[in-house]
């Protein structure tokens, strides 16, 4: 069935099934959410360094990298439901098996395995999008499924804060519950016949990477994808703290800021999602990039030695929203044209995974080398490298098609 609204084309509804697996992110990114904040200071109750204790938080996202490639294999071979519940199952064990960890080296490997169970629902949520998402509504998906994790990531730390009064083991086992509870209501709730295909059916044939690479769409895809987890998953997380601390110290200055970031990305997204399936994929990821370059190019200015304090604060806190903006305008974009490159009758793990593995080593590289920038030649030459990082991504886009008409044959 569709809505229609106001005498416009009608809008295809959004299947329950992906309203599932959008409730399933909400909790997955809770629990994620939960253990953040305990996880660096839990590494360092094992009597190690800060920079032993920085390895384990690297490491989640490390395995995540490396055994990207595999888990598009496991999603074209083994489909995409069974992947996404072994990759919970994995990162729930692993969460349990953090919270009972005797040494860093346990804690290291276990934490390490979270990754890889990690990348396996993150990529079979990628193709489940895909294969179930109506052409003309992958906009409003992607920024559903984008809004419940980063709705759940913002309450997740609040709720950690709290069950780490019970002692820093606790969130782990909080989190492994929550994410066995999620494997059963997916398991249940996508075990339909949509899901399995009929005897009349033939088996979806597989997109490979080669065939996704003659799509300009897709190498632009990448780009941004490399760019957007520098900026937004990478420095964002891990040196824009790092800056407010600079412009003044307080505990709650670094929380605020990213919380105010966040706040411009969850409000963007109510609206890029269908500005997404109407306007389009390109202009969007172009805009996006654009806010996103400009805001973060500008973030050293808040150090800037003619501002007082509170002036500093005040540059902090309204690039960081814009910036988050920017961010609102991407990911449901990037997300979308993926879907439009690799289509409904295709299987596409391959293809997804190496989508998120760009946004990953972007997401590794980008704080490392930013960080040494930094201390180099200062915050603000820093920030404008990362600026700079989101206008190159942009440029592949400049001369790719729309991917809303380009790839409309792979509805």
């Amino acid at each position: 069935m569709s809505d229609t609204v106001h005498g416009q084309p009608p809008r295809p509804r959004i299947p329950h099934e992906i309203w599932i697996l959008v409730g399933a992110a909400f909790v997955i990114a809770i629990g994620f959410g939960i253990v953040s904040p305990v996880l660096p200071a839990y590494a360092r109750s094992f009597d190690v360094g800060v920079a032993a204790a920085s390895v384990i938080v690297s490491a989640f996202a490390f395995f995540r990298l490396v055994f990207a490639p595999a888990g598009g294999l496991l999603v074209s071979r083994l489909g995409e439901r069974p992947v996404y519940l072994i990759g919970l199952i994995i990162v729930a064990l692993s969460s349990l098996a953090t919270a009972f960890a005797q040494s860093y080296g346990q804690l290291l490997l276990f934490r390490g395995l979270g990754g890889i169970g990690s990348t396996m629902f993150t990529v079979s949520a990628m193709a489940l999008l895909v294969r179930l998402a109506p052409p003309s509504a992958r906009g409003r998906v992607s920024s559903a499924y984008g809004s419940a994790f980063l709705i759940g990531g913002m309450a997740g730390p609040v709720l950690g804060g709290v069950l780490a009064g019970w002692g820093m083991r606790a969130p782990f086992i909080v989190y492994a519950v929550a994410l066995f509870i999620a494997a059963l209501v997916v398991g249940i709730g996508l075990g339909g016949a949509r899901l399995r295909p009929t005897p009349e059916q033939k088996a979806r044939p597989t997109m490979t990477l080669t065939q996704a690479w003659r799509s300009p769409v897709y190498r632009a895809v990448l780009a941004s994808g490399a760019a957007n987890g520098w900026t937004n998953f990478g420095v964002r997380m891990a040196v824009l703290p790092l800056l407010a601390a600079a412009v003044l110290d307080r505990p709650w200055v670094a929380g605020a800021v990213l919380a105010t970031s966040a706040v411009g990305t969850a409000v963007t997204l109510q609206l890029s999602g269908r500005w997404v399936d109407s306007v389009g994929r390109r202009p969007l990821v172009l805009s996006g990039l654009l806010v996103m370059g400009v805001s973060f190019g500008l973030l050293g200015l808040a150090l800037h030695p003619v501002l007082s304090t509170t002036l500093g604060l005040g540059v902090l806190f309204v690039l960081s929203l814009t910036a988050g903006v920017g961010a609102g305008l991407v990911n449901p974009a990037q997300q979308a044209a993926v879907a439009d490159v690799v289509g409904q009758d295709h299987n596409g793990g391959t293809v997804l995974s190496t989508f998120q593995m760009s946004q990953d080593s972007g997401a590794i590289v980008g704080p490392i080398l930013v960080g040494l920038v930094a201390d180099q030649f200062g915050f603000g030459t820093a920030f404008a490298v990362t600026g700079a990082i989101c206008l190159l991504g942009a440029i592949p886009w400049l001369r790719a098609p729309e991917p809303l008409t380009h790839h409309a044959t792979r509805a």
